[in-house]
Formats: C-alpha cells, sequence, structure tokens
C-alpha cells in the first residue's frame, strides 16, 4: 500500500510524514519516504524549497532528494519512472512507502495511472524554432484554438509548454490533458492523506516562512548556484524564491522587492495547489494545526484509505 500526503505549500507535510512514519516504526513497520516536491530533486536548492537536512530526516531513509544539477531539466514523465521504481523496491524490502510533495502533476503522476506521450526530436525542434521566431504569444494562441483547456492552463508566457503542449497535439491528435479525470484509476491500493490550513492563518505563516528564507542565506545559496549554473537550467531557473533572489544579486531587485515578489508568488502558488489536490475525490483532509492530526492520520491509513477502481480511458498527461 502506498501513503500520499498532499496539500499546499506551509501545512507541515514533511513533519506529518516523520511523525507518522516514527508511529509506524514503533509498531514494527519500517516506512521510507518518496519526494513529490519537484524543486527538491535539485542538489544545492535547500533553503528556499525547505528541504529536511539529513539531521531532520530522523534516520528515515529519504529517496529523490539531490538527484539533479540545477543545469537539468525535471520532467514528469522522468519523475515517474524513478518514484515508481523507488516504491517498489520500497515495498520489495517490506516498507512502507509515503509519498510526500506538493507539486500536484508529480504527485498525480505516480499514485494515479498517467500515461505520458512520447516525443518527436524533429517536431520538437520546429516547434521551438516557431516559438523563437514568434514568440509565446503566438504560440498561446494556436494553441487556444486547438486546446483552449490546456491554454487556460499554462498561460501566455510558459513557452516551453506550450511548445509540448502543441506536440501532443499534433502527435495524438488529441488534447494536451493533464487534469485529473473525475473517477481516477490509482497505479496501486493507496492512502492519500491531505493538510489543509484555513486561509487566514496560511497566509501570514508563508508570508513568514519567505522572510526566514531571507534571513536563513538564500541569496547566498542562490549566489552559488549561478557558479553552477542555475541561469542555464529550464526548471531551476525559475523556481520561486531563487528567481527573485537571483534577481536581488544582479542588482535588478531591491531586498524588499525581491521578498515581496516572493511572497506574492508563493500566495498564489498555494492557491494552485489547494484547487488541484481538492479534485483528489477520495482525500482524507486533515486540519494541519489538529493536535490529534497523527492519530487522525494513522487512523486513516489502518482503515485503508482509497481503493483502487475499475480500469478505465484516462485522459492523456503531459510531462
Amino acid at each position: 500500500m502506498l501513503i500520499a500526503i498532499v496539500g499546499s505549500t506551509g501545512t507541515g507535510k514533511s513533519e506529518l510524514s516523520l511523525d507518522l512514519a516514527e508511529r509506524l516504526i514503533e509498531r514494527g513497520q519500517p516506512v521510507e519516504i518518496v519526494n513529490a516536491d519537484a524543486m527538491q530533486l535539485y542538489r544545492g536548492m535547500d533553503i528556499g524549497t525547505a528541504k529536511l537536512t539529513l539531521a531532520e530526516r530522523r534516520g528515515i531513509p529519504h529517496h529523490l532528494l539531490d538527484v539533479l544539477d540545477v543545469t537539468d531539466e525535471a520532467t514528469v514523465s522522468n519523475y515517474q519512472t524513478d518514484a515508481r521504481t523507488a516504491i517498489t523496491e520500497i515495498a520489495r524490502r517490506g516498507a512502507v512507502p509515503i509519498l510526500v510533495g506538493g507539486s500536484g502533476l508529480y504527485v498525480s503522476s505516480v499514485v494515479f495511472d498517467f500515461q505520458f506521450p512520447g516525443t518527436d526530436p524533429m517536431l520538437r525542434a520546429r516547434l521551438e524554432a516557431e516559438l523563437l521566431n514568434m514568440g509565446p504569444g503566438l504560440m498561446y494562441s494556436r494553441l487556444q484554438a486547438v486546446d483552449p483547456q490546456a491554454a487556460l492552463r499554462i498561460g501566455p508566457s510558459n513557452g516551453r509548454r506550450l511548445v509540448r503542449a502543441l506536440e501532443i497535439v499534433e502527435l495524438t491528435g488529441a488534447p494536451h490533458l493533464a487534469a485529473l479525470p473525475d473517477e481516477p484509476v490509482y497505479w496501486q491500493p493507496s492512502v492519500l492523506l491531505g493538510l489543509r490550513t484555513p486561509r487566514e492563518r496560511l497566509t501570514p505563516r508563508l508570508d513568514a516562512r519567505v522572510e526566514r528564507m531571507w534571513t536563513a542565506g538564500i541569496v547566498d545559496e542562490a549566489r552559488d548556484l549561478l557558479a553552477a549554473g542555475i541561469e542555464n537550467g529550464i526548471t531551476a531557473s525559475r523556481a520561486i524564491g531563487y528567481a527573485q533572489a537571483l534577481g536581488q544579486v544582479r542588482g535588478t531587485l531591491s531586498e524588499s522587492e525581491a521578498i515581496e515578489a516572493t511572497q506574492q508568488l508563493t500566495r498564489r502558488y498555494a492557491r494552485r495547489q489547494v484547487s488541484w489536490f481538492k479534485r483528489y475525490a477520495h482525500t482524507h483532509w486533515i486540519e494541519s494545526d489538529a493536535p490529534d492530526r497523527v492519530e487522525d492520520a494513522l487512523a486513516h491509513v489502518d482503515r485503508g484509505g482509497a481503493t483502487s477502481f475499475a480500469p478505465q480511458n484516462l485522459p492523456v498527461a503531459a510531462p
């Protein structure tokens, strides 16, 4: 059985995963944790991702942390393969895998039976050349004409995702769908635990978290990542907090501007996470500040949580 702990940033997912793991270990059940935060895949991106240090992991094995250089591109399809391999190996060792993170599509790619279409290098090269020549605005208009739902999700400025969406449409003749189906098919029997915090409490918590990132030295960390080539990284260079810290390093943003921009983007990201995860119909939701949250989670695990559903046709998800 797979346990997945989801929710928006700042709700205490890592802490709950550790507390739950310790309770299971006390029963004699080994546990290993698998990361589902896209930015925690990167080496050197620690402060801005709230990555647990080795000491903070309480001796519990963690997987898929620090597996990419900042110049590497993170893709959901590669992550799905790596995460499912890790989970399968954990289960073979007789341990319970706990998947923890707030990257919605990454979590979904593991928990649900998503299938990713391939890629065509020649088609991709043509579309990338068109992006370079035409700009993302015209590519966005093209996607609106063939798949308005995907265009709405991606927006007019993310050229990389626009290219991928158009590539999928041309390859498959079908829309670029990365949304969850109404009735999902589970990859394997799973327990879905969600943490939630009322917005009036979450917002000041997120703002304070960003301020702590600056106090902890994210600007120095970003400066070190420049030497590692983060500016050449397609994914890592856009990470919330790091993009703004890099702006401060370059002198295009003051410290206060960098902090304020990061706070705004973090709040917006948290709202998107809430919208994504609330579509997980079989999630057992737990108030993040509830004193009995660990007991609540453990009780739901004991009940078995979600069950597998009969196979059905799923929308195609894009990496």
